[in-house]
């Protein structure tokens, strides 16, 4: 998966009008705007999968989900074309890439989704 921890804070803003152009992504919902947001006192790392995942791929959102779940990580992501993209509590961010990169090398040595 080599997940790849972003640097950058990010916050998660409900937008009037316009999301700004910094906005990393921007979801439309019946109740309003939510924009993802660069922030230094944001609440959220960004972990990017850098493995190309495939928008119709089986299983990968479940098995990231579930080694973070076991931690006690929140976890919510974010599917692009190429890579998905995790957002964790900021604490917790380095925590995450390691659990993601335990489960990334138990499941090249095999060994299923165990963390």
């Amino acid at each position: 998966m080599a997940p790849l921890l972003d640097a950058q804070a990010w916050a998660f803003v409900v937008v009037d009008g316009a999301a700004p152009d910094e906005a990393f992504a921007i979801i439309r919902e019946d109740e309003g705007t939510t924009a993802i947001l660069p922030d230094p006192a944001g609440d959220f790392a960004r972990i990017t999968l850098m493995v190309h995942s495939a928008l119709d791929g089986v299983g990968l959102t479940a098995a990231v989900a579930g080694a973070l779940a076991e931690r006690g990580i929140a976890c919510n992501v974010v599917a692009g074309f190429h890579h998905d993209h995790l957002f964790v509590p900021w604490a917790r961010g380095e925590e995450a890439v390691r659990a993601l990169a335990a489960l990334s090398t138990d499941a090249a040595a095999g060994e299923g989704s165990s963390a």
